[in-house]
């Protein structure tokens, strides 16, 4: 059973979301610019993958995009079909056009013949305990917006919003791999 997260960050907001789905889904954080052969292994025979990188433009930054390039390589002898896939992005503002990031990803993990598993939490006001839960209202994935102030790189609601992903997706993979 095993979880991996693939991302790219550049100034840490995705790399902390990252970290969060990793904590709660008891996974392994792994730097697209940093792939090791190891690594492409531990890729190959994961369970789930969960990718996720910034949202530059309305899309994926070129180094992301270099990795799923990269990992296209496999679609033709199908080593990741029937891996669960997920992902996440984050952005400066609310919207930031993240959903057209999770689209490519979840386009990417489709045409791998990958198992996509969303986000369901949902947050206040329609759960009132749930304050600071998917404040980006975010189902296709895990979303973050920067904090315009203060010294926290992602608010705790994004935070915790991402650890309940990671708990989803160490779930799912104990269902799928029975």
């Amino acid at each position: 059973m095993t979880l991996c997260i693939v991302t790219y960050s550049v100034d840490g907001h995705t790399r902390a979301l990252a970290q969060a789905i990793a904590d709660g889904g008891r996974g392994q954080v792994f730097d697209v610019t940093a792939l090791t052969e190891a690594d492409w292994s531990t890729l190959d025979h994961a369970s789930a993958i969960v990718m996720g990188a910034p949202t530059y433009m309305g899309g994926l930054p070129a180094t992301f995009v270099q990795f799923i390039e990269t990992a296209a390589s496999r679609w033709d002898t199908g080593q990741w079909r029937d891996k669960l896939a997920g992902g996440f992005s984050t952005a400066m503002h609310p919207s930031g056009d993240k959903l057209n990031a999770l689209m490519s990803l979840f386009i990417f993990a489709s045409q791998m013949g990958m198992i996509w598993i969303g986000n369901t939490e949902t947050g206040a006001p329609v759960v009132p305990e749930n304050e600071g839960i998917n404040t980006d209202g975010s189902w296709v994935g895990v979303t973050a917006s920067a904090p315009k102030s203060g010294t926290k790189i992602l608010s705790d609601g994004d935070l915790e919003t991402a650890r309940r992903y990671g708990m989803r997706m160490r779930a799912a993979i104990a269902r799928w791999e029975k």
